[in-house]
């Protein structure tokens, strides 16, 4: 259950935890995630000089030093946005589980930013640029999926 007041910039949720509130396929355990992005307007001395520039939002994680993408936006990072076509769909092996997972990734263009999350107090979240992404993101799957997102956003501005 979400309860906004957009004036007030504030969330009241509670996070979902605990292993059994996971989703399984086939006896792998399913994690969504997704990309919160952004363009932010870099202006130089003159309009004709402006360029976008595409921004990433990334999160601390809880149980290491690394940056990730949020499996949860508004708990995990505190943003609300636009949810688009998935990115894919990988496999890989857990770091503390015997077994493999399967993720899959979404584009979230981010509407907007929140002051308070549920989780504001136990991760930390930052816009970069897509290159300083690559370096920080601790997962290969998560940056395999941002290159995609490139790709695609790349596309689209071009007209492709």
């Amino acid at each position: 259950m979400e309860a906004l007041d957009s004036q007030e910039n504030v969330v009241a949720l509670v996070s979902r935890t605990g292993r059994e509130l996971q989703r399984y396929k086939k006896g792998r355990r399913q994690v969504v995630g997704c990309i919160p992005y952004r363009y932010k307007i870099m202006k130089h001395n003159s309009l004709e000089d402006s360029q976008e520039l595409l921004e990433v939002l990334v999160i601390s994680s809880q149980k290491g030093k690394g940056m990730l993408f949020p499996k949860k936006p508004i708990e995990e990072a505190g943003v609300k946005g636009i949810v688009e076509r998935g990115l894919g769909k990988w496999s890989f092996k857990s770091k503390t589980y015997d077994s493999f997972y399967e993720g899959y990734m979404f584009p979230l263009h981010v509407q907007e930013q929140l002051d308070f999350w549920p989780e504001k107090n136990l991760r930390q979240r930052i816009w970069i640029g897509v290159s300083e992404a690559r370096e920080v993101c601790q997962h290969w799957w998560m940056k395999e999926a941002l290159d995609r997102l490139v790709h695609r956003l790349t596309a689209q501005k071009h007209g492709n």
